[in-house]
């Protein structure tokens, strides 16, 4: 946890120092290390297991624009832990790697010819039980890379979106995975699978209230080459509720639909007071 924590630390002042000479560049982030707690006595009646969970998370954007030229960029690396009382092991409940860029020239107002590329991923292995046997998942696998020309509707860094046409995408996966079938889509004793489709990526960023800010990340998309009826679906909610500089309750929940992986809607929340760091 203290290596993930260092490692995106560094890689966001690093991208800051390199950045500071360039007056074009617009960016920011903020660095938050949720915690949540559960106790109960011995004597409590109601029922329920004693918990910790703590996750850390990065957002990060850094934003070119010159003339009629845009580059957006973004880092969201996330990863959480949680431990029940009586069990010896700390299981995952969160783990994101996201690296995503956009770049744009200007067709006419909020027009832009663009070109994107996206990689998504994940830090550590993952696995069906909170038993941890049967790992189903790990580091790079699987591993998601999408990049493809198209054309971005953008009304500034908090409201745009990007839709692609003609988008490659390729997911990998460690050759362990399928070894005995097929895993996230990519056949059995293969470690990759190629497909073409069409993208839409959607991005709204909104303070909803005084203190309230609400970001959205929306992802859709469509394989030309294999039933192309069957959408992806992958939607983002972060919501922080500011109480001060340094402190937030957060919600982050996620919804993914990807018939690859498997054929029902995946879902996942997060809740918690945070300490919020912003560079």
């Amino acid at each position: 946890m203290k290596q993930i924590i260092a490692i995106a630390l560094l890689l966001c002042s690093t991208i800051t120092i390199a950045q500071d000479k360039e007056s074009n560049w617009k960016k920011g982030g903020v660095f938050t290390l949720l915690f949540n707690q559960s106790a109960f006595n011995n004597d409590w009646q109601g029922g329920g297991v004693s918990n910790i969970a703590t996750s850390a998370n990065v957002n990060y954007d850094f934003n070119y624009k010159k003339d009629n030229v845009v580059w957006d960029n973004k880092v969201i690396l996330a990863y959480g832990l949680t431990k029940l009382d009586g069990n010896d092991d700390f299981n995952k409940t969160n783990d994101k790697i996201e690296i995503s860029s956009l770049y744009g020239k200007q067709a006419n107002k909020f027009w832009y010819y663009s070109a994107y590329a996206n990689l998504k991923t994940q830090f550590a292995a993952g696995y069906k039980s909170s038993a941890q046997i049967d790992e189903i998942s790990g580091f790079f696998s699987p591993a998601y890379l999408q990049a493809g020309p198209g054309m971005l509707w953008k009304k500034s860094d908090n409201l745009k979106v990007n839709i692609t046409p003609a988008s490659a995408r390729a997911i990998f996966v460690s050759s362990k995975f399928t070894e005995d079938g097929s895993s996230f889509g990519v056949e059995q004793g293969e470690t990759s699978r190629f497909e073409l489709g069409a993208n839409v990526a959607a991005y709204f960023k909104t303070d909803f209230v005084k203190n309230v800010t609400i970001e959205n990340i929306l992802n859709l998309y469509a394989n030309y080459l294999e039933d192309a009826g069957n959408i992806d679906i992958d939607y983002t909610l972060n919501v922080a509720m500011k109480i001060n500089d340094y402190l937030s309750a957060n919600i982050a929940a996620q919804a993914i639909y990807d018939d690859n992986a498997v054929q029902a809607v995946q879902v996942r929340e997060v809740f918690g007071l945070g300490f919020n760091y912003k560079f």
